[in-house]
């Protein structure tokens, strides 16, 4: 049943700023920033015990902590006032080594404050390096009024890095107590209780972080005294106590950790219960589950799943146990919950270390139940160690036990069918789409990933790792900082005598530059190409640490020994006079990469090329600040001199470059808004690139909501919320999709309601999908896992359909129960740069979904288009779905509560309410909003064009192309085409208009010239840019001037100013020079080439034609088609004529063969 929507709803008061605020108690945050507001809890928790404490927080990011320093230093004003120092880690060990120094301050007398609490941070691998820290800085203790936190960010499923990664046994291994907080609640909780156990125990402890905790949104209790520390009595501690000291001994250190302090954590633990019993089970509790963390809130998703409540647990005699410290585990407790159980299932990701314990704890006791996690109780798997676990694995699991060992109720074995159901629709689920994460638009990597034809590359950590999914001869890696160092062991045993090594700045400040010494020592011929983009920008353009430069880093490799340095940059111009470089150091344009490198290849020993390259994200989040360079430049293609080559996306690798889908076939468009200004496109070999200065982009005005042929708004029916309310949001990075997710959620959080929100972006910013994972229900406490299973979505909001096509999205869809909202605008992925014909499957998406959901629940508009014309940008998109969904009774939230949180977002907030209200109109009236979208100009899809309309069409153009004798040609041999049809086919004339059209509309220097000419171009420069006067650059490479690159011998463009166009408009009045003894150009090898073709192709249908058969039909139409394959200009065009006529070998041979078998069956 639906709700109807609430008159005069009272929403709560809320800001931004609440999260940092200790006078709030009522906080919507995420879990970096919880970790953030932790230190300041501390800090006054500290405060009001009389104790004046500082805070220190180092460590190095990565995921699931990648936005952990961005947060740091965002609150930079608070943590100042609150006297916490941040100072990002050059690396992992070298920021742990630093805290260790923080809990030495006080120990000789010297410190300013009482004490100092410590934070670190590091994904999995820094986890891995830091050990030797951990090791010593745990042995030698804590300070008893300071405490040291290491947040372990933990990848389950090498979601953004190159392993799937667990850290706890690392810490085990350096006897460190680990937290693991369910929820970014515990995240608060924990990490309090971290602190105080750290003092008492003198321990450093872990405090676990994945991307389900850390990475999620959510409403908390941010009360400063919400957590009460209990010092436990019941530990006997030594004279001299578990903490820091000076000139202790190394064995004194071990014997300490080993007798007392573990025991003093596991008392801890004990008496603040943070290992506790959460469900009793009643008096004959027979099965026991134990989870912690993640897997804990999983456990309680799966029970909800299966219909299991607190009165089920206590007739089926169901215990479930909560751990807080997963390692070392308290014993007492794990006994107290075994005692009088048949059965205990433990429920953890990746290996065992709770399931392991318990085991131990339990062995040789004569009543001790079966222990089962990764395998039942036949030995068999159960959990997998391996990935993460799925919460509806987790439900069979539970539910089968259940059924199986007690009376359950009817309705859980339903619900237990119903799961089981999903999960075997996920296991034969595939991708009908999928997007692949890719360089952004006008990437340095782009261009300096490239390598001379034969050399091969190994990739190292950062983005430039995505090279290996493309075609850069670029093969391997390894992990962060040993860039290179395998090629020292390979080397000797390789024919190959040459290596290139991708070493990224930020790897190369970290840790890398010790490999590029080990290389120097070991004498190897290896190329490290250090890819300077100023910038950490896998993790969000933080700063280098410590500051870095090109020149530096060329010092430095130069005193490491380096044969040659070489500088190749796309601004060789913008280093200061007198800039002291290393001797012999060169610098050169991005240009000379290839020849650069192939120099640097044959210098023996170790050679290094710095790429210099400003990120592109980098730079746009910098122009919008306007602390960088912007400059005065744009590109425009002129789309009928544009053949669709793809020659320019081979050249740029740019996603801005997009295809444009026109009358004259496919052809290619800057995506202004999309658009970093790396200018590399122009280097494709096509005269349709202009550069345009004094211009900007043109946005179509906002249409007024208020116009006489606005939609009256009214008020839809909202669905209930039974449990909690699932949606799952897809989409691009980069587009505004997570906006949606943090409006949804702080609307909730102004009803009073709950809200957990998950981000999964993994490599978004690059491109790549979006999925985040929305529970929305009564109370925050209704809130456990917030990840949607296979069948839980209630609505599935696809912001981008390509992903919206993934096996992800489509097996949450659940027939009966998901709405599908999905935009329909195609934004192709990379895959576009390299294949020129690359199309998404929009329709197979569009059949899988309404398969998947039914016809009646989905619901496809294109939302990108409408954003465009009514709000004058694609960004308003998912704005406007949101509307729409939301009016179509989708969202079980307020349109109150909804606008209301676009205000609190800041963000556009005009643009972005407005958004919302024309999807409301759209949903209302598709039709009107609709005639008001076409009224405002936006370019439409191509039209379906009949025969004798493209017929009259091509005539047309080729009369204005030469005269109408040249069109009659065309149309003569149309003529014969048409005629020689079988009688129910179309396809085969259509297809020789088509090619035959192209042939003999071939782009010379008359046509060229004509296209800039005649009055379209100047038009398209109207539509696309503001500017009163703009100026224009031709990229050009005539024949005529025969200039070549010495590099690859191929032409070179030049670029011309705007006098060309006097010379333009005199080339188009010469056109009826064209193939006359007086054309100059028509002896060029290209020219006669194309006029042979004419030729070759008219004979070609002359032979074919009166032989069609139903036998050879198909084959003729691929003959037919083959001219459309020839794009291009130059050395491209060669290349695709070449590959033409193998083809039409091929398909003529099939042809005759299929001929003769017609002929020899009527014999």
């Amino acid at each position: 049943m639906g709700v109807p929507v609430k008159a005069g709803l009272v929403l709560a008061e809320v800001s931004l700023g609440d999260k940092y605020d200790l006078g709030k108690d009522h906080i919507y945050l995420t879990g970096t920033q919880a970790l953030v507001r932790l230190c300041l809890m501390q800090r006054e928790r500290d405060r009001r015990a009389g104790k004046r404490t500082a805070g220190f927080v180092s460590g190095y990011r990565g995921s699931p902590l990648g936005g952990v320093d961005l947060q740091f230093m965002r609150a930079a004003k608070e943590l100042q006032a609150a006297d916490i120092r941040f100072q990002p880690g050059l690396n992992e060990d070298l920021a742990a080594t630093a805290v260790w120094g923080t809990q030495q301050a006080t120990m000789r007398g010297e410190g300013r404050v009482d004490g100092v609490f410590a934070v670190w941070y590091g994904k999995g691998p820094g986890v891995d390096r830091t050990g030797d820290v951990f090791r010593h800085g745990n042995l030698a203790g804590s300070d008893p009024n300071g405490g040291v936190l290491a947040l372990l960010g933990d990848d389950h499923v090498a979601e953004s890095s190159t392993t799937a990664h667990q850290s706890e046994y690392a810490l085990v291994d350096a006897m460190m107590p680990i937290l693991s907080p369910a929820g970014v609640q515990e995240i608060l909780d924990y990490g309090l209780h971290g602190f105080a156990m750290s003092r008492f125990s003198g321990a450093w402890v872990g405090l676990k972080c994945v991307k389900d905790t850390v990475e999620s949104t959510t409403i908390v209790d941010g009360s400063v005294e919400r957590v009460p520390v209990v010092v436990p009595d019941d530990v006997e501690l030594p004279p001299d106590g578990l903490n820091i000291r000076p000139r202790d001994g190394f064995l004194a250190q071990e014997e300490r950790l080993h007798r007392h302090k573990i025991a003093a954590v596991q008392a801890y633990t004990r008496a603040n219960g943070l290992d506790r019993i959460v469900l009793g089970g009643g008096k004959a509790a027979r099965i026991g589950i134990v989870s912690a963390g993640k897997s804990y809130l999983d456990v309680r998703q799966a029970l909800q799943d299966l219909g299991v409540d607190e009165a089920d647990t206590e007739a089926l005699g169901l215990r479930l146990y909560k751990v807080g410290v997963t390692w070392p585990l308290e014993p007492r407790g794990i006994l107290s919950f075994a005692d009088g159980l048949d059965l205990i299932l433990v429920v953890e990701e990746k290996r065992g270390l709770v399931e392991s314990q318990i085991r131990e704890i339990l062995y040789g006791r004569a009543d001790a139940p079966v222990v089962i996690g990764k395998k039942d109780e036949h030995g068999d798997q159960l959990l997998a160690s391996y990935g993460a676990l799925d919460v509806n694995d987790i439900a069979v699991a539970i539910g089968r036990r259940l059924v199986s060992a007690a009376a359950a109720p009817g309705r859980i074995a339903a619900r237990l069918r119903e799961i089981e159901s999903a999960q075997q629709r996920l296991g034969v689920t595939g991708d009908v789409s999928s997007r692949t994460p890719y360089f952004c638009a006008g990437c340095p990597h782009s261009t300096s990933t490239r390598v001379p034809t034969g050399a091969r590359a190994y990739a190292g950590i950062g983005c430039h790792y995505m090279s290996q999914w493309m075609d850069r001869s670029t093969e391997g890696y390894s992990q962060m900082g040993g860039e290179g160092a395998s090629w020292v062991g390979e080397a000797g045993f390789s024919t190959r005598n040459h290596m290139f090594q991708n070493l990224g700045d930020g790897t190369y400040n970290h840790s890398g530059s010790l490999a590029l010494r080990f290389a120097v020592g070991a004498g190897v011929n290896i190329t490290y190409k250090i890819l300077f983009n100023d910038a950490v920008a896998m993790t969000g353009g933080q700063p280098h640490d410590g500051g870095l430069s090109v020149a530096r880093i060329a010092a430095q490799v130069a005193a490491e020994g380096v044969s040659r340095i070489a500088v190749v940059t796309d601004e060789p111009e913008k280093y200061p006079a007198g800039t002291a470089w290393p001797a012999g150091t060169t610098i050169h344009h991005r240009s000379r990469l290839i020849p650069v490198q192939e120099e640097l290849s044959k210098v023996p020993g170790v050679t290094v090329m710095i790429y210099d390259q400003t990120c592109a994200a980098e730079k746009r989040r910098r122009r919008k600040r306007g602390t960088f360079p912007d400059p005065d430049r744009r590109i425009i293609i002129n789309e009928r001199v544009c053949e669709g080559c793809g020659d320019c996306g081979v050249q740029s690798n740019c996603v801005a470059v997009q295809p444009l889908e026109t009358l004259m076939g496919r052809k290619r468009r800057i995506d202004q808004s999309a658009c970093n200004k790396d200018f590399s496109c122009v280097e494709g070999f096509c005269p349709s690139f202009v550069s345009v200065s004094g211009a900007r982009p043109r946005k179509p005005a906002p249409a007024d909501s208020s116009a006489s042929s606005a939609v009256a708004l009214t008020d839809p029916v909202l669905p209930a919320i039974d449990g909690t309310y699932n949606i799952l949001v897809t989409g691009v990075g980069g587009t505004g999709v997570v906006t949606v997710g943090a409006i949804l959620s702080m609307a909730a959080h102004l009803e009073g309601k709950g809200c957990g929100v998950i981000d999964m972006a993994g490599l978004a910013q690059k491109g790549g999908a979006v999925f985040s994972h929305i529970r929305i229900a009564p109370r925050p406490q209704d809130i456990t896992a917030i990840r949607i299973g296979a069948g839980g979505a209630d609505l599935l909001f696809g912001g981008d359909i390509a992903v919206a096509g993934t096996a992800k999205a489509l097996a949450g869809v659940k027939e009966g129960r998901t709405r599908v909202v999905v935009n329909t605008a195609e934004v192709l992925p990379g895959d576009f740069t390299r294949n020129a014909d690359f199309s998404l499957p929009a329709e197979r998406v569009r059949r899988a979904l309404s398969a998947a959901a039914g016809k009646e629940s989905s619901h496809f508009i294109d939302a990108g288009r409408i954003a465009l014309a009514l709000l004058g940008d694609t960004i308003a998109a998912n704005l406007f779905l949101l509307g729409y969904a939301w009016q179509l009774g989708a969202v079980p939230l307020s349109a109150e509560a909804l606008q209301r949180a676009i205000e609190i977002n800041g963000e556009a907030v005009a643009m972005n309410k407005a958004a919302f209200d024309w999807g409301r109109r759209a949903a209302i009236d598709p039709e009107a909003v609709a005639r008001l979208v076409e009224g405002r100009g936006t370019r439409r899809a191509v039209p379906a064009e009949t025969p004798a309309r493209m017929r009259e069409r091509h005539i047309a153009f080729l009369t204005a192309y030469q005269d109408a004798s040249y069109a009659r040609r065309y149309a003569q041999v149309a003529d014969r085409a048409q005629q020689a049809e079988l009688s129910d086919r179309t396809q085969f004339s259509r297809t020789v208009a088509q090619s035959l059209f192209k042939l003999m509309a071939y782009k010379d220097e008359y046509e060229v010239a004509r296209l800039y000419t005649d009055g379209e171009f100047l038009a398209q420069l109207t539509d696309t840019f503001d500017g009163e006067k703009l100026k224009l650059q031709f990229h050009l490479a005539p024949p005529i001037l025969g200039r070549k690159d010495p590099a690859t011998g191929k032409p070179r463009k030049s670029t011309f100013g705007p006098w060309v166009l006097p010379l333009f408009r005199v080339l188009a009045a010469l056109k009826g020079l064209r193939g006359t003894r007086f054309d100059l150009f028509g002896y060029t090898k290209e020219r006669r080439a194309e006029r042979q073709l004419i030729a070759d192709y008219i004979s070609l249908v002359d032979r074919i034609s009166p032989r069609l058969s139903p036998a050879n039909y198909d084959i003729a139409v691929s003959l037919a088609a083959l001219p459309l394959k020839i794009r291009g200009f130059g050395h491209v065009k060669e290349r695709n004529m070449t590959a033409v006529k193998a083809e039409e070998a091929a398909l003529l041979d099939r042809f005759d063969t299929a001929g003769q078998a017609v002929a020899t069956a009527a014999e």
